[in-house]
């Protein structure tokens, strides 16, 4: 059994650390409403845009913008990984990487050559363990997250695109779906994929009409690179508030374990106490009989 001063310690430590893990779960919950706010503000803004680009990529040939082209020969597939900074966000992370790697052996078998671009520090220090070429890092840069970040990458894939170094891009990243719910979700980036036959159905029947002005052609070069961008940073963003959201349960559960063991610990420390107070009363008594003996 541990002497009362051992077990002591470990109480005096886990309240240390419960303090640490409340503080924590305070600045996860502060730091997710500015995040799910962010989000929520810019869905509606993506949403439509995503909306009005399938309808005007319907009206045009699919070879009109070399970002709607599909590459004959396929060898190189690029993944945006886009993770947090930072860790003790629970199992967020690593499902993130793991749906990552999944989708890295499945375009292996098809015979592709994988490249990664990792936004955030845990992603790059995954890919950088494992044997996938990282093509572009960033780190340090989801704290303070803005568009630029977002018109990096998008840039990046583009030029690669059009050059035909890049032959598919995916973004892998948390969607925000609820406090209690991050899904990893792959987003096909390029090609810019053409409505579906039955969207395109449903879009006519709806009763809405797009007149644009200029040529379909002419904004189809505008716009398709903002759309790109655009569908990064939403992922981004998504990644953001999924983080201090898994964050904030993952230090929540940590308070919570942190208040069974203290009580674990309490009822151990009574314990021994109890039995060095009945061993010195045996010893009492036992010297006792002794003089009287």
């Amino acid at each position: 059994m541990p002497s009362l001063k051992d077990v002591k310690m470990k109480i005096v430590g886990v309240r240390k650390t419960k303090q640490i893990t409340k503080a924590m779960n305070m600045v996860a919950s502060a730091k997710l409403r500015g995040a799910q706010s962010r989000i929520e503000r810019f869905r509606p803004y993506a949403a439509k845009f995503q909306q009005m680009l399938t309808d005007l990529a319907a009206k045009v040939e699919g070879n009109a913008h070399p970002l709607l082209a599909v590459h004959e020969e396929k060898k190189v597939c690029v993944i945006i990984l886009a993770t947090s900074d930072r860790g003790l966000c629970g199992s967020f992370n690593g499902n993130l990487i793991a749906r990552a790697f999944k989708l890295a052996r499945e375009k292996r078998e098809q015979g592709m050559e994988v490249k990664f671009i990792c936004v955030g520090k845990k992603g790059r220090d995954a890919v950088a363990k494992s044997e996938y070429e990282t093509v572009l890092a960033y780190g340090d840069r989801m704290s303070n997250l803005d568009f630029s970040l977002a018109n990096g990458v998008g840039l990046e894939v583009i030029n690669g695109y059009q050059e035909l170094t890049m032959d598919e891009v995916y973004l892998v990243y948390g969607e925000f779906v609820s406090m209690a719910r991050q899904t990893p979700v792959v987003q096909p980036v390029l090609p810019i994929q053409a409505p579906e036959a039955q969207e395109t159905e449903e879009a006519a029947t709806s009763g809405s009409e797009y007149l644009y002005e200029p040529q379909e052609e002419r904004l189809l070069a505008e716009l398709l690179p903002r759309y790109v961008k655009v569908q990064v940073y939403r992922g981004l963003l998504d990644t953001s508030a999924s983080e201090h959201a898994a964050r904030m349960a993952a230090m929540d559960n940590a308070t919570r374990n942190c208040d069974e063991m203290t009580r674990v610990l309490t009822l151990l420390f009574n314990k021994t106490r109890q039995a060095a107070i009945t061993s010195d009363l045996m010893d009492i008594v036992g010297g006792a009989e002794a003089l009287n003996g």
